[in-house]
């Protein structure tokens, strides 16, 4: 009954795709919709699978599985080969032009309404962004997170949509389908993203400090993750506060300060990577759908 129990989120989440592929597929009479979220969850179908087949060290071999199979296939198929501008920039222009383009459909799904269900899994598990910070050498932040900084995602956010919205009202610029204007664009952003990225990883040995202080996609993401189903969740007969799964987290939450009260994580930056749940020891952490419409509060490690 256990090793069948292993299984049950992988074929949920590959089932949630498929479906998703095939009513798309059928409605919108386009096969890309059915290789498209028929890849994306058959990846993470994969990734998920093994982490649960894998011992509790060696579990995040799984998601950094799915990372890339999911990442590469984002940032090289639907951004390079497609050139389709996958760059929020890019999502904010084909909102104007009214195109429903993959960008769309991966903002919707990953960003915007898929946090409801998956939580800021796309963060810890598909990002094409993480996929190469993850490989630096600072997983553990020691000096915990800078509160300080926490306004320059939300300057980054407006800027990008104020940038765009004065390309298109004030310099009448338009969206032309696969250009290669697109292409560069999203060339250019993600160079400068690896750039920002790397470069904050080293400065303050951190390799999530991009993700905490300058990507601005956790702006979409945090509205609905906050009452997402899947939830990291606690027992708290179980829970010694040896504090391993605060020095595991990568976004210095304070998740010890919840298995206390023995209740789900429920900070909106939270990436659902299970780092913690794989350093905790004594069992005292899992992951489970429910409705949760409590504290919200955003506890980081101090």
């Amino acid at each position: 009954m256990h090793h069948f129990k292993k299984w049950i989120q992988p074929a949920l989440i590959m089932a949630i795709f498929w479906i998703i592929a095939i009513v798309l597929w059928l409605r919108l009479d386009s096969p890309f919709y059915l290789f498209n979220f028929g890849y994306i969850g058959t990846a993470l179908g994969i990734g998920i699978g093994v982490y649960e087949s894998l011992p509790r060290k060696q579990k995040s071999i799984g998601r950094r599985l799915a990372q890339f199979l999911v990442g590469a296939y984002m940032l090289i198929f639907l951004g390079l080969m497609q050139r389709e501008n996958m760059q929020i920039e890019g999502f904010f222009l084909y909102l104007l032009s009214g195109l429903f383009a993959g960008s769309v459909i991966h903002y919707l799904v990953a960003k915007i309404f898929g946090p409801l269900i998956f939580n800021r899994g796309w963060c810890g598990w598909a990002c094409w962004t993480a996929m190469i910070l993850d490989l630096l050498p600072y997983k553990q932040n020691p000096v915990g997170r800078l509160p300080r900084w926490g306004f320059l995602r939300y300057t980054h956010f407006f800027l990008s949509l104020s940038a765009i919205l004065i390309l298109w009202f004030v310099f009448g610029y338009r969206l032309a389908d696969q250009s290669s204007a697109e292409l560069y664009w999203l060339i250019a952003g993600n160079l400068l993203y690896y750039a920002a990225g790397i470069a904050l990883a080293f400065a303050l040995k951190d390799n999530r400090a991009f993700c905490k202080y300058v990507c601005p996609i956790p702006v979409l993401q945090k509205v609905t993750s906050r009452f997402a189903l899947l939830k990291i969740s606690s027992d708290q007969t179980r829970c010694t506060q040896c504090g391993a799964c605060d020095r595991a987290c990568p976004m210095d939450i304070n998740v010890s300060a919840y298995a206390k009260e023995g209740k789900r994580v429920t900070s909106s930056e939270c990436i659902y990577c299970m780092e913690c749940v794989n350093q905790c020891a004594f069992g005292a952490l899992d992951s489970n759908l429910q409705f949760d419409f409590g504290d919200c509060l955003i506890r980081y490690r101090k």
